[in-house]
């Protein structure tokens, strides 16, 4: 099991190719029509992050309506225009994906259960992108990342994201979609204990995979 430490220490931080306008526009564009490959149509409204991700801000959050019951959310921002960006776990790069029950809303001023597990899930998610490019992330593993003081951390377990063999492309180049699965303590050390596979079939069995909702009981 990974554990996250608070900022992940004090490390150097290595000097990143830039790129310019004009291959970030190209990439996003790409980007999008690879993920809407796998996850369909994507909502035509973002979440940005008041604080760019590249500077130590939370991810912009992408939203997938369209492609099982409830709401997707993507990353975009993990991989680089030249394919590069988290370290490589044993089947490449990737970006990451989430999942909620609940139906995309659009009322930021009601804590609606869509928002609020929307908030929760691009905090995970912003923790996990920066500790990608610290980190070797495979899928099956379980990562653990603290919150507040008082609070109980987060616990997750990793996947591929595949749905029907469908492989996230950008361009010419096959990446791969992280699923970060946010489950119970309890559920994680079954995990640990048993492999997540195991784990992954009692969750598809209730109806829980691929949701990060803990608003149900736990499995084990």
């Amino acid at each position: 099991m990974s554990f996250l430490k608070r900022l992940f220490g004090k490390k150097e931080t290595p000097v990143e190719k830039e790129f310019t306008k004009k291959e970030h526009e190209k990439d996003y564009e790409l980007k999008s029509k690879g993920l809407e490959e796998v996850l369909g149509k994507m909502h035509n409204l973002v979440g940005h992050a008041i604080i760019p991700f590249s500077i130590g801000g939370a991810v912009d959050m992408y939203y997938f309506p369209n492609h099982i019951k409830g709401t997707g959310f993507a990353t975009m921002e993990l991989l680089n225009p030249d394919g590069n960006g988290p370290l490589k776990n044993r089947l490449g790069t990737y970006e990451l994906v989430s999942f909620t029950k609940y139906v995309y809303n659009t009322n930021d001023e009601v804590q609606t259960p869509f928002n609020l597990i929307e908030r929760k899930v691009c905090g995970f998610l912003t923790s996990i992108g920066m500790y990608s490019s610290q980190a070797v992330l495979n899928p099956k593993e379980t990562i653990e990342i603290p919150n507040g003081e008082n609070e109980e951390n987060t616990c997750l377990v990793f996947d591929l994201y595949e749905p029907d063999g469908k492989k996230l492309k950008i361009g010419d180049r096959e990446h791969h979609l992280l699923l970060c699965l946010q489950i119970f303590r309890s559920e994680m050390d079954f995990a640990r204990q048993n492999g997540s596979d195991e784990l992954f079939k009692l969750l598809k069995e209730k109806g829980h995979y691929p949701y990060s909702d803990l608003d149900r009981d736990p499995v084990v």
